[in-house]
C-alpha cells in the first residue's frame, strides 16, 4: 500500500522518514519530493509498505503525530 506523507519537516531525510515507518513494519520504498531547483524538500513523500495490515496501522498511529515539530498528516495515495 502506497502512502502520501504530508506536512513533513522540510529537513527530514528519506531515512528519518523510513525509520518512521519501520517502526511498524516493513518498507518497501520511500521517496521524499524534492524542487528541481533548489534541490530542496517540498514537504511531502511517499511510503510503499508492502502489507496493507501495516500500513493501516502506521497510517493511523502516525497520522496527526508531531515529527520534528510538525504535525505530519499520512493517508493512503491516491
Amino acid at each position: 500500500m502506497k502512502l502520501l506523507v504530508r506536512n513533513l519537516d522540510r529537513k527530514l531525510s528519506e531515512d528519518e522518514l523510513r525509520a518512521l515507518f519501520e517502526a511498524h513494519g516493513s518498507v518497501q520504498s520511500c521517496s521524499l519530493v524534492m524542487d528541481q531547483v533548489t534541490g530542496a524538500s517540498k514537504g511531502f513523500g511517499f511510503v510503499d509498505m508492502p502489507k496493507a495490515g501495516e500500513a493501516k496501522a502506521a497510517m493511523k498511529q502516525l497520522n496527526g503525530t508531531d515529527v520534528a515539530g510538525q504535525s505530519i498528516r499520512v493517508k493512503k495515495a491516491e
